[in-house]
């Protein structure tokens, strides 16, 4: 059953995501901030009530949505702080909400990355920040969830992740609609994982896309794909039953297959011929993948987990290796058994 009361929330980052979320939370009739870094940028869409650059002239912010580029007032009061900023930025984000929001305010992160050097999730990265903070008021909330489609209304379904069941609860009951059906999980390191690694498997997908590889390169990849994605969840900790779920295979399936994906597009850019600067320099939105498939194979190493499509996707973006020549080494690599998951 949802729930009818109306929270404070405020959604840091003006993004297609952070625009979407907004939209989708007002329109339930919750008191809801949006959070705009750039002063100009936060000015023009609280004047013309549209984010012509990410969602385009038919989507329309509703009346009671309030848009500012100050931080402070946006947060101080509110009940929960969803970060919608690209997950570079996380760290710094977080580090400006210390000492001005509310002791119990509840944190919601849809960020999807892995934090380079660190090697921490999202979630992590919060815990770190604040180190005195309850992991219970830390959300993950991930899956197959294109802001393009949310922001329009189409039928998207999600995961809630907490470590505390209650409160991963609470933030489906807050987000839930008849449209954008929401799930609880309480295993918040599988699910920042899935939600996270697909998008390196997404270049992948890109890249054979790009050099004119079939349907079953593509199902290949993205099989063996959520392989890589659950042995290294499970070496973190996570239960192996999440990557079957809406974060793991839901999220890749989406991630890989549409039009929508920002990191499929990155890859078959690159699978045509272009170099990953000419990619990333054409683009207005930020490709998460491509900061994730440092991290996620340094963390692979770190952990001695065999990770082969991660490292032929670093291989390509970062050390100019040839993709047709990096996809013959994967397919000449030792045969063995399937043994899913292992």
């Amino acid at each position: 059953m949802q729930n009818n009361q109306s929270s404070q929330i405020a959604v840091l980052g003006a993004g297609s995501w952070g625009n979407s979320l907004a939209i989708l939370l007002s329109q339930k009739g919750h008191q809801v901030t949006l959070w705009e870094f750039s002063v100009e940028a936060a000015e023009i869409l609280q004047k013309t009530r549209k984010n012509l650059k990410y969602l385009g002239d038919d989507i329309v912010f509703p009346e009671a949505l309030f848009i500012t580029s100050e931080l402070k007032p946006a947060v101080e009061n509110a009940e929960i702080i969803v970060l919608a900023t690209p997950s570079h930025t996380i760290r710094s984000v977080v580090k400006n909400l210390v000492g001005i929001i509310k002791p119990d305010s509840i944190l919601v992160n849809v960020a999807k990355g892995i934090e380079n050097g660190t090697f921490f999730t999202m979630s992590q990265v919060i815990a770190d920040v604040i180190p005195d903070i309850n992991p219970n008021r830390i959300v993950a909330l991930y899956g197959p969830s294109h802001a393009e489609e949310v922001s329009r209304g189409l039928p998207t379904t999600v995961v809630s992740a907490s470590s505390d069941l209650e409160t991963a609860r609470k933030i489906r009951e807050i987000f839930v609609t008849p449209m954008f059906r929401v799930y609880s999980n309480t295993d918040i390191i599988g699910v920042e994982i899935g939600g996270s690694v697909k998008n390196v498997m997404a270049i992948a997908a890109g890249i054979s896309d790009g050099i004119g590889f079939g349907d079953n390169a593509k199902a290949a990849l993205m099989t063996r794909g959520i392989t890589e994605i659950t042995r290294l969840g499970v070496a973190l900790g996570a239960k192996k039953e999440t990557f079957a779920g809406l974060t793991g295979v839901g999220d890749l399936i989406v991630t890989c297959m549409s039009r929508h994906s920002r990191n499929r597009h990155v890859g078959e850019e690159i699978g045509k011929g272009k170099t990953l600067k000419q990619v990333l320099d054409s683009m207005i939105m930020v490709a998460e993948g491509v900061n994730t498939t440092k991290s996620t194979l340094g963390l692979a190493k770190k952990l001695g987990i065999d990770m082969p499509i991660t490292e032929a996707v670093h291989s390509i973006l970062f050390e100019d290796h040839d993709p047709k020549e990096v996809v013959k080494t994967l397919m000449t690599r030792s045969v063995k058994d399937e043994d899913w998951g292992n």
